[in-house]
């Protein structure tokens, strides 16, 4: 795992680059062929919570009423207010539902949006491939299903709480500074105090909330991505669950499990010891909170300037300022979570955009009309040589076998002809026509076996009854019964059968180009021969080039190269199957 690629977005920041990156990832959305309702229901989702602020007001401007009327015994007053109170509500649980529902809505219209452009990129430029391959990031199913939720989240969350903060607090610091009065300290004449009060107390908190609290973004980052490893090693466990039983491996793995979780442990202690210094801050500062505005008011009401009802509204006045100008503070675990999620949203969007931008050393040219090999050379990534000067042509309807020591290259070479690798020098020609690659494991996507046959293409692509004369011809007559069946076609499936199936779907596809990676090795010799007798006859004139080691392969090719030393050699031709 490339942990420089992890922490890049926090150096971002200090570059001042974070916030700049942040906003590229929020801004397509609201430009995007969705913009319309999006805006829509941003602007409505403002108007309720810019309602919710006047209802807030009004309830405030109510408190100085009631009180009064409570001191004064007033019943009349009283019963009027109780009523006008009730109407209030009223509105303001309608206003707060829709305000729920239509955030709701943008919320989830933001994530499909977002995920499927996620989704594009990921799958694109086989950033799925590389980025496993070359450790770019970790965990892209985290990335992509919880991190893209959370981001969407808390962004709206965020932005909407601080526009609705902002409108609150001129709301109430005008009605502060109008029903404070001032007070004199020290000779000096402070008008409006009360607001300088609240600004100070949540100057002061917030500053201390974000020293007490600010290792929360480092380490809630790194839960996320040790309970994302935790994970991946139990569906490892899960997809490998046959060959960990006949290892006895269940201690072993015990141990791996035990020592992710105890990252796991560990980082949660510190977030819970940091946690509970941040809220023994926090919650003295709300306890202190609730008498600060009595104790700083009380004066002028015992000094009979103001009612009970000016108290009152006083203090609600002072409550809400307060708890606007402390915004911060309420809002700082997450922040943090927030900030955790952008950076790792961030480093995985740079290591596709990295993958993006490696060029191939190797130079891909998929408009022959054959397949030609120019001086080509394949490298590992620590630079040692696989490959070196490989010349070689094969002419559409040729069948060759590769096959050398493990190890040797054979499958990087596949990998190169399929654009997946590109550390080595030379040209590679390849013809343009149908073609496809056949793995040692092939992959079967979870549901029918219909869908499984005919992937990557639609089972609409062909007709129905021909399903069931690959698969017997593919020797799998059993599985006829069950092409509606929807299953782990993977799990289900011993590896031999699994072969078979994607020999039934070379056969549904039938391509002019066949590559075959070690496609036979699950099978015994009988059922070898069987398929590719299929393939040569069902197939005519396909071309194949097959890496394998039995030489019971070699009689359906009429040629046999062979990788030794780090050069590609023509072998006498074998006996072949015409």
């Amino acid at each position: 795992m490339n942990r420089n690629a992890e922490y890049s977005a926090v150096n971002d920041a200090v570059r001042g680059e974070f916030f700049r990156r942040v906003w590229k990832l929020i801004t397509p959305y609201w430009r995007s062929e969705e913009k319309g309702m999006a805006w829509l229901l941003l602007v409505s989702v403002i108007a309720l919570s810019l309602f919710s602020v006047a209802i807030s007001v009004m309830i405030n401007s109510w408190y100085k009423d009631f009180y009064n009327a409570l001191q004064e015994k007033d019943l009349a007053a009283f019963t009027h207010l109780i009523l006008y109170f009730c109407g209030i509500a009223t509105v303001a649980i309608l206003g707060a539902v829709y305000r729920l529902y239509l955030t709701q809505m943008l919320t989830i219209r933001w994530r499909r949006w977002l995920t499927e452009q996620h989704f594009t990129q990921w799958l694109s430029h086989k950033n799925y491939y590389q980025l496993e391959q070359h450790g770019y990031t970790d965990n892209p199913d985290q990335r992509l299903s919880e991190d893209l939720n959370s981001f969407t989240t808390s962004t709206l969350s965020l932005a909407l709480g601080l526009i609705r903060t902002v409108v609150s607090l001129v709301s109430f610091s005008i009605i502060l500074w109008g029903v404070s009065g001032s007070i004199e300290l020290f000779g000096i004449t402070i008008p409006g105090y009360m607001f300088w009060a609240a600004l100070v107390y949540a100057v002061v908190g917030s500053w201390l909330t974000h020293k007490i609290g600010q290792r929360l973004i480092k380490l809630s980052n790194q839960q996320e991505r040790y309970e994302a490893d935790l994970r991946f090693a139990l569906v490892r466990v899960r997809e490998n669950a046959e060959s960990i039983a006949f290892s006895n491996g269940e201690p072993n793995e015990n141990k791996r499990l035990s020592a992710r979780f105890g990252m796991i442990w560990s980082n949660y202690w510190n977030v819970m010891k940091v946690s509970k210094r941040l809220t023994f801050f926090t919650a003295g500062y709300s306890q202190i909170a609730t008498v600060f505005a009595f104790v700083v008011a009380s004066p002028r009401y015992f000094s009979g300037s103001i009612e009970l009802g000016g108290l009152m509204q006083i203090n609600s006045a002072f409550g809400n300022v307060q708890e606007n100008f402390s915004w911060f503070i309420e809002a700082y675990t997450t922040l943090a979570s927030w900030r955790a999620t952008c950076d790792r949203l961030l480093s995985f969007r740079q290591g596709m955009a990295d993958n993006e931008a490696r060029t191939s050393t190797i130079k891909l040219d998929r408009d022959g009309d054959g397949l030609h090999f120019d001086n080509l050379a394949l490298n590992l990534a620590d630079g040692r040589e696989l490959l070196a000067g490989a010349n070689l042509n094969i002419v559409r309807g040729d069948r060759v076998m590769l096959s050398g020591r493990s190890g040797s290259g054979k499958s990087t070479l596949l990998r190169a002809l399929g654009g997946l690798w590109s550390d080595g020098l030379g040209s590679v020609k390849l013809p343009a026509e149908r073609y496809l690659f056949l793995p040692q494991r092939p992959y079967l996507p979870i549901g029918t076996l219909r869908e499984a046959l005919s992937y990557p293409q639609a089972p609409e692509a062909y007709p129905v009854e021909r399903f069931a004369q690959v698969l017997e011809t593919c020797r799998l007559m059993h599985l006829v019964p069950r092409l509606d069946e929807s299953d782990h076609w993977q799990r289900m499936l011993s590896p031999g059968e699994q072969q078979r199936v994607a020999f039934s779907r070379a056969l549904l596809y039938a391509p002019s180009w066949l590559y075959l990676d070690e496609a036979t090795s699950a099978m015994d010799e009988e059922d070898e021969a069987v398929l590719y007798q299929a393939l040569i006859d069902e197939l005519p004139g396909v071309t194949l080039l097959s890496i394998g080691h039995r030489s019971s392969l070699k009689r359906f090719h009429r040629r046999h190269l062979r990788i030794d030393g780090g050069q590609l050699r023509e072998q006498s031709h074998p006996e072949v199957v015409v």
